[in-house]
């Protein structure tokens, strides 16, 4: 698909709140997320998995080979449920990477920033909290996989993000105990 298409379908289903399925090129499987908020850039979906919300993520458009519509049983079921008038849209700036953290740094809740690949070794997770935002990276402050903050720093230059999850159950529930 090209991206203009990718984009417009994206963007037409924020509206009636329609279940999209997006493939990256970074990766084998595709991921739901109801589209809430979209830019030239990016955009900001909450995630759906087996008929749960769980958490928001935020994507580059230029990462996404395909996306489309997924109106079937499932989404009727998630109707059914009442899942989508539970959900509420955040207010983030999603202009850019920069707009993004800038609009995070002004909560205080511990988010997920990966880069994304289909090679193990490029591909890297940090779990924590945003220290500062700079013109073109963030610093960030993050805790290991034992729950231990650490003692140094990570500088994640935005270009090489590829997403940025937060409000997600993972994230949340691990949270509460480090």
């Amino acid at each position: 698909m090209k991206k203009s298409e990718i984009k417009t379908l994206v963007s037409s289903a924020i509206e009636p709140k329609n279940l999209c399925r997006v493939f990256f090129k970074y990766d084998v499987n595709y991921r739901y997320y109801f589209p809430l908020i979209t830019s030239d850039k990016l955009f900001l979906g909450a995630n759906e998995d087996d008929f749960i919300l769980d958490g928001f993520s935020i994507r580059r458009f230029r990462d996404v080979k395909k996306a489309e519509i997924k109106n079937d049983k499932c989404l009727e079921i998630i109707k059914a449920e009442g899942i989508l008038d539970k959900m509420q849209t955040p207010q983030i700036d999603i202009t850019d990477w920069y707009s993004v953290f800038l609009s995070l740094s002004n909560v205080d809740f511990n988010i997920i920033v990966e880069r994304e690949s289909l090679v193990d070794d490029e591909c890297e997770f940090a779990i924590g909290k945003i220290e500062k935002v700079l013109k073109s990276k963030v610093i960030f402050k993050h805790f290991d996989a034992d729950g231990i903050w650490q003692d140094e720093c990570y500088e994640i230059p935005f270009s090489q993000i590829t997403s940025v999850t937060f409000a997600s159950r993972y994230v949340d529930v691990f949270s509460k105990y480090v």
